[in-house]
């Protein structure tokens, strides 16, 4: 690791820019399907029809990460460095944001989402997170999974850093007090995540750019 790190081999990438493309794809792939299978009136099918889920679902997200990134960027600490849309190697899983911050390292997951956050925790059986009345414990297991491979990273280059993870939510609906958490995972509106962010000092300004660069290096631009 550079003592002295050169600024241009930091990339920190576009938020949201994967799940743009993969929205750009998707309706070129209809759009084109629609043309062929409809030679004479396939434009005015796709005037007249509403885009569909699957498609809108991937531009809505890029939305939010775009959103968050905007928020991040605005109210954390100067020094902080957050890499945006990051491929985990070997796989087509991506990580939305990863913050180093003067607190430490933070993983965030952001999801868009409409409808109410709760966690319901039967006295029988496992604790589940909903969102607008679905089970939704899937992505804090994903969330879990992106810490696991971004501690792993860190410890082969700061060692004892912490490494955390949050699910930054938005649009949908959090409790008004307190932080709701789900397996140690807190669950938070950017503005207030950020605040979180910057609460604490355990890596010094030289010491945030040089893992940035590294961490940059371990987890490429999606």
């Amino acid at each position: 690791m550079s003592s002295d790190p050169d600024p241009q081999r930091l990339d920190t990438g576009t938020a949201g820019a994967s799940a743009r493309r993969e929205h750009e794809r998707r309706r070129a792939n209809r759009e084109a399907r629609t043309r062929e299978r409809h030679p004479h009136i396939g434009g005015a099918l796709l005037a007249l029809r509403e885009d569909p889920t699957h498609e809108t679902v991937w531009a809505r997200g890029a939305k939010g990460e775009e959103h968050v990134a905007k928020v991040l960027g605005e109210r954390l600490r100067p020094e902080a460095v957050v890499l945006h849309d990051r491929r985990v190697p070997r796989t087509h899983a991506n990580i939305d944001h990863i913050a180093i911050a003067p607190s430490g390292i933070w993983v965030i997951d952001t999801k868009r989402y409409t409808g109410k956050v709760a966690v319901n925790a039967p006295l029988i059986g496992k604790a589940k997170l909903t969102i607008n009345g679905r089970d939704q414990t899937k992505l804090i297991d994903g969330l879990a999974k992106q810490v696991a491979l971004v501690s792993n990273a860190v410890e082969a280059i700061s060692p004892g850093v912490p490494v955390q993870g949050a699910l930054c939510i938005v649009d949908a609906d959090l409790p008004l007090l307190g932080t709701l958490k789900f397996r140690g995972f807190p669950l938070l509106h950017p503005k207030p995540l950020t605040k979180r962010i910057n609460r604490g000092d355990v890596l010094a300004t030289d010491r945030i750019r040089s893992t940035a660069i590294v961490l940059a290096e371990r987890f490429p631009v999606a």
